[in-house]
C-alpha cells in the first residue's frame, strides 16, 4: 500500500448522511451543503441510469439511497482523484450498495475505454463542478484547488461529457455560482443541453444568492422554469423548514 493510502486511512472517518446511511470522509475529501442540495434537486426517477461526474467522496449519489423514495437503477461515479475513489468504495461497501453504485477512477474528458458508460445511454447526469476559473494555486491542498478551480476540468468539458452520455431528453443537473451563470448557459447550449429548471439559493432572505441549481435537458425546446428561491436560514437564525426537510430533521 502506498504512503498516500496509509495517510488516507489514518485520516478517514465515518459520518452519518441520513439514518442508516454513512459516508467515509477525510481531511482532503469532504462534502458541503452544495452536494446535499444538488442531490435533492436532481431527484432521480425510478429506474434511472445515472452518472455523477466528478463525484468526490460520493455524497450526491449516496444520498439517493438513504430515503424511502424510488431508487435509481444504478449510478456510475466518475472521479479523477484515487483517494476520493477509495473513500467512495469504502462507503459503497459499508452501505451494501455494490450492486447500485459503481465508482470509477478516471478522467471524465476521456471515458471511451469505459464499456459501462456508453454514449446516449443514461437518463441523468449530475455534477458539482469547480466554480471558479483556473488561476494561481492559493490553496495548499491540491485536492481543494482542483475541486474549486477549473484547472483539471472546465464547465464546458463537464457539459460535453454529460451530453455525450445522456440519451435524448436526458437530464443534466449541476450547482454553480450565480455570477457565472452566463458561462454555464453558454456551455449547456453548446452541448445541446437546454436550460429547463433553475433555483437560486440564499443563506438569508436579505442576502444575495450564493448558489444556483440548474437542470439542462438534452435536445429540449427552449423554456426555463424558475423555481422559488431556497432560503437556508430563517429570521431566528435557525435552519429553515425546507432545509430541515432536506436533511430529514423535521420537527414532530
Amino acid at each position: 500500500m502506498s504512503d498516500c493510502y496509509n495517510d488516507l486511512y489514518i485520516e478517514q472517518r465515518w459520518i452519518p448522511l441520513l439514518p442508516g446511511l454513512e459516508i467515509a470522509v477525510s481531511r482532503r475529501h469532504r462534502f458541503t451543503t452544495d452536494s446535499v442540495l444538488l442531490s435533492r434537486f436532481a431527484a432521480p426517477r425510478p429506474g434511472d441510469r445515472c452518472a455523477d461526474l466528478g463525484a468526490g467522496c460520493g455524497a450526491v449519489s449516496l444520498l439517493w439511497f438513504g430515503r424511502d423514495e424510488p431508487l435509481p437503477a444504478m449510478v456510475h461515479c466518475v472521479e479523477l482523484d484515487p483517494e476520493a475513489v477509495q473513500l467512495l468504495r469504502e462507503s459503497v461497501a459499508r452501505n451494501r450498495l455494490t450492486d447500485r453504485i459503481f465508482p470509477l477512477c478516471g478522467d471524465l474528458r476521456d471515458l471511451k475505454s469505459c464499456s459501462a458508460l456508453q454514449p446516449n445511454s443514461l437518463d441523468l447526469a449530475v455534477s458539482n463542478p469547480p466554480y471558479f476559473p483556473a488561476g494561481p494555486a492559493r490553496e495548499r491542498d491540491s485536492a481543494r484547488h482542483t475541486a474549486r478551480r477549473e484547472s483539471a476540468v472546465t464547465i464546458g468539458e463537464v457539459c460535453a461529457c454529460a451530453s455525450r452520455l445522456l440519451r435524448q431528453g436526458g437530464r443534466f443537473c449541476c450547482c454553480w455560482r450565480p455570477e457565472r451563470l452566463p458561462d454555464l448557459f453558454a456551455a449547456l447550449r453548446e452541448n445541446s443541453l437546454e436550460p429547463k429548471r433553475l433555483r437560486l439559493v440564499q443563506h438569508r432572505l436579505e442576502k444575495p444568492p450564493s448558489l444556483v441549481l440548474v437542470e439542462g435537458r438534452k435536445g429540449a425546446r427552449p423554456g426555463l422554469e424558475v423555481l422559488p428561491t431556497l432560503i437556508l436560514t430563517g429570521p431566528d437564525g435557525q435552519d429553515s423548514a425546507e432545509v430541515r426537510r432536506i436533511y430529514h430533521r423535521e420537527e414532530n
